[in-house]
């Protein structure tokens, strides 16, 4: 088949029923991403004689005679699109994987089109950036700025990646294919609780290409989490790589390794398996019931599961004060049951490894993961191999959100490579990612809240339960962190919490961004304003009576340790800025007959996670006068490789081009926990500061040595020291210094400082159709000395447009008996350009004495305030409070007739 490809004539042979996504990546055309495979997402977009396609619903056979012109056809990092052009000023990606397709769809764009964009981007799908930066982008606003003299950091400096990205030449996971690759697939288990009797694997291994089939035989006798912590024990030890005790559906039954991803497919099909069926329970409220079937019954005290005999992976109970004399005191109470659904986390790329030995008989894992140092751990911990004989990095990740800090594909391919000998990659589909991967934990949540006739908050309890899903991945930490700063940032002498997370034979839930926190703010905020009307006191001014002020004790279930302390303060600030832009409104006026009303809420979460965060860090002076730094975090669409280049450039007094950032590659440094818990700026990139710093000393007094000038007089400079009057090169420095000069930081997250976000919302509601309309959104965060102002406003646009998709649209629906019913994007809600407003977002003015320059944590932090801000508007608006997410026009409909009833 003969075709034009980037202006190129290109002659390749389709298979039957090929589509052009296939044929092009296996042409080594990286620069086509695979999203959905379901013509949902446009990652894979391409142009066909001028107008954009999906590729990976186009069949491959219609290209012929086409001209096909993929992102890198549209310019190169040195010679860009205008268009191109115009997504690096405007910063308008975070992660990048959406970018290619993003990009060749506005390219095609003409004034009348850019006039529908909303509709012209209908196709393309960004879950990292809230659209806004994309909007910007094709309209060619010009949202960073070129590097000049003086400081980095606290400016809006573009990625130094950008130009890559929007080219498609940036790697990601799956962009590179060593000689010999094998592919793997999982047989997954048709049933919710079941046991493998026997397996016969001789159809599968007669299927030409097949290389192996892996059963529980073949799976190394050790119990660990999926779940990467610091301390590893934080997780129950309740997972095998592969088991004969299916406990979800979906679970791995077998793993077939083949010369092609066919093969490997055809393999699975050809497994005849006999399972004992066992009784399943989907419910939390039923698995803790007596008599219910025990989904771990067979794991010992050491697995560290509270009690498996009831199905109870972790419980909390504490406080202080007595809530029940309290509550019968008070002047007003609200009590209320809520309740969150499984979300899942849709980063565009989907979790996938590939394995192979080294020339030097190292297993070596590229993987897409926020934890790559964790990950290689626990890889030795099950492998029975030593940190040394296994590498483990990453390329770029495409997004995360937590859902990237687990171990669920390296266990399998690094099995495979050491069974082997060869290349073997192993990637899930979009339709995993929805049935096998795990997903935000459900909630239910009850809440008792009573104050006085002034306001003053008397009572805070809550009651909570969680749904672990099958395997107890993170649900002790989303348990306890949940419960945490949603209860702390209220001052109340009478708080009570309860909470529990109960094992099902439901999908396994996991990290998901705010870590627990989001479900019980959603609950606690929403009963609080239920409050605050009871007492007819304004919403904001009840929190500025309530919330916690430095030198008050933050108290959930415990009182916090003293590693949690206010290194700033902008809560206040937060609240005035987010009413301040309520009440100076935006022009937008509601449809005619519809109701209007206005929400707010609070969010309070602590800048580093508990139990340990560790990063160590090197700079290194290079011959070329340019500063090497290694660091171990990786970039998911959280820029920190963007601060982290600033810190550097800041603290060395050089501009960022002089900086070359080496990073999640367990062999560039010696240890880092990881991208979670917003840690790659308080944490990794404290640890590069004090490296920085350590290497400016370093290189001024060598200066002041070889000039023979005092120190004080020695300024460092991008091209080497000024001494008085003389001036010593870089060069210079390196040559004095032995052609070596590297100098090491290092960070172990505490102190742990506070930060804060305040959510709020105008909407209008049609009481006819229980239609929502955002009229306004407002978000102000004290994210300290804000190291990138473009950037950070970024990753509060992205949290909200997750927050708004969690509040609307996003429910990942079971049948009741175990199958998640919503398995690919079209059928489970990710917002789209026209589904997200513009977010106003204000900055408080603070300096935190803890993070580096000044800084906070603000990545996951802003997506926890949205839902409860939204339905209290709502609320507001038409009277009716909504208990459970997603507000969805047909949960508002029917809560309003259900008011009308009762009246």
């Amino acid at each position: 088949m003969k075709f034009t490809l980037n202006g190129v004539d290109a002659d390749h042979t389709p298979r039957p029923g090929q589509c052009l996504r296939t044929l092009l990546r296996e042409n080594a055309h990286f620069e086509v991403k695979k999203g959905c495979d379901a013509g949902d997402c446009g990652a894979c977009s391409v142009l066909v004689d001028g107008h954009p396609v999906h590729s990976c619903i186009y069949p491959a056979y219609r290209a012929a005679g086409r001209r096909v012109v993929t992102v890198a056809g549209l310019g190169t990092p040195d010679d860009l699109h205008p268009v191109q052009r115009r997504f690096v000023d405007a910063g308008g990606f975070q992660c990048g994987f959406c970018t290619a397709g993003m990009v060749l769809t506005a390219s095609t764009l003409d004034d009348d089109a850019i006039a529908e964009l909303p509709q012209r981007l209908k196709g393309n799908l960004c879950r990292c950036t809230g659209y806004r930066s994309i909007d910007d982008a094709v309209h060619g606003v010009v949202n960073t700025e070129k590097p000049q003299g003086g400081p980095s950091c606290g400016r809006s400096l573009a990625a130094p990646a950008g130009t890559r990205i929007v080219t498609g030449t940036e790697p990601y996971t799956m962009d590179f294919a060593p000689p010999g690759l094998l592919h793997a697939s999982v047989l997954g288990s048709p049933h919710p609780h079941a046991r493998v009797v026997a397996i016969d694997t001789s159809a599968a291994e007669a299927i030409a290409g097949v290389r192996l089939v892996l059963t529980a035989a073949d799976s190394p006798d050790r119990l660990f989490s999926t779940a990467r912590h610091d301390q590893r024990n934080d997780d129950p030890d309740d997972t095998r790589v592969i088991d004969t005790m299916m406990r979800f559906k979906g679970q791995r039954v077998a793993v077939v390794v083949a010369e092609t991803l066919a093969a490997a497919e055809a393999g699975c099909r050809a497994l005849v398996v006999d399972y004992e069926i066992l009784p399943a329970v989907f419910d939390t409220e039923a698995a803790s019931a007596p008599g219910a079937p025990k989904i771990h019954g067979d794991k010992k005290h050491d697995a560290r599961i509270a009690d498996a005999s009831r199905n109870l992976v972790a419980e909390v109970h504490g406080g202080t004060g007595d809530v029940e004399e309290a509550v019968a005191a008070a002047d007003a109470v609200v009590t209320g049951r809520w309740r969150t659904g499984r979300i899942q986390h849709v980063h565009l790329e989907t979790h996938g490894t590939i394995g192979w030995r080294g020339d030097d008989g190292r297993l070596n894992l590229r993987t897409s993961t926020q934890v790559p140092f964790l990950v290689r751990d626990e890889v030795c911990e099950i492998f029975g191999l030593d940190r040394d004989e296994v590498r483990v990095f990453t390329a770029r990740v495409g997004g995360g959100f937590g859902g990237k800090q687990e171990l669920l594909t390296e266990d399998i391919v690094a099995l495979a490579v050491l069974r082997t000998g060869s290349p073997v990659q192993f990637e899930f589909t979009r339709r995993d990612e929805f049935t096998v991967s795990p997903c935000r934990h459900p909630f239910q949540v009850d809440v008792t809240a009573a104050a006085s006739a002034d306001g003053t908050l008397t009572a805070l309890a809550i009651d909570v339960v969680t749904d672990a899903g099958a395997y107890g991945n993170h649900s002790p930490g989303v348990m306890f962190h949940g419960c945490g700063e949603s209860i702390a940032v209220y001052r109340c002498a009478n708080k009570r919490v309860d909470a529990k997370s109960v094992y099902t034979n439901n999908i396994p839930s996991g990290a998901f961004r705010g870590y627990g926190l989001g479900q019980v703010i959603f609950a606690v905020e929403s009963a609080l304003d239920d409050l605050a009307r009871e007492l007819d006191i304004d919403p904001f001014e009840f929190r500025r009576r309530n919330v916690v002020v430095p030198g008050d004790p933050l108290v959930a279930a415990h009182v916090e340790g003293d590693d949690l302390v206010y290194g700033s303060y902008g809560l206040d600030q937060c609240l005035d800025l987010a009413e301040q832009a309520l009440r100076r409104g935006n022009g937008v006026e509601p449809p005619e007959g519809w109701k209007v009303g206005e929400g707010m809420a609070v969010a309070m979460i602590a800048t580093i996670p508990p139990r340990g965060h560790h990063s160590e860090a090197s700079v290194a002076l290079q011959p070329d006068g340019r500063y090497e730094v290694r660091i171990g975090t990786a970039e998911f669409g959280n820029g920190t490789t963007t601060v982290h280049t600033q810190i550097a450039a800041t603290a060395l007094g050089t501009s960022p081009d002089r900086i070359v950032v080496r990073q999640s590659d367990t062999d560039a440094t010696t240890y880092d926990t990881g991208a979670f818990g917003s840690a790659g700026t308080v944490v990794a990139g404290k640890a590069l500061h004090a490296a920085a710093t350590r290497m400016a000393d370093h290189v001024v007094d060598i200066g002041a040595s070889v000039s023979g000038c005092p120190r004080e007089t020695c300024t460092l400079g991008p091209q080497g020291v000024q001494c008085g009057d003389r001036f010593v090169s870089l060069d210079d420095i390196l040559a004095a210094s032995g052609g070596t000069l590297v100098a090491d930081g290092d960070s172990g997250g505490v102190p742990r400082s506070l930060a804060f976000n305040v959510h709020a919302f105008r909407v209008a509601v049609d009481e006819g159709t229980g239609t929502v309309r955002i009229l306004q959104s407002v978000q102000s965060a004290d994210a300290g000395t804000v190291m990138n102002p473009q950037q950070c406003r970024g990753q509060v646009e992205g949290g909200v447009a997750q927050g708004i998709g969690t509040a609307m649209y996003e429910e990942m629906k079971t049948d009741g008996a175990g199958t998640v019913v919503t398995d690919s994007i079209r059928s489970y809600h990710v917002p789209q350009f026209a589904d997200i407003p513009r977010t106003e977002v204000y900055f408080a003015d603070t300096y935190d004495t803890l993070g580096p320059f000044g800084a906070k944590s603000m990545s996951e932090s802003p997506y926890n305030p949205v839902a409860p801000a939204l339905a209290n508007a709502i609320k507001d608006a038409v009277g009716s409070r909504l208990y459970e997410l997603p507000l969805s026009s047909d949960r508002v409909w029917r809560s309003l007739g259900e008011m009308s009833t009762d009246d």
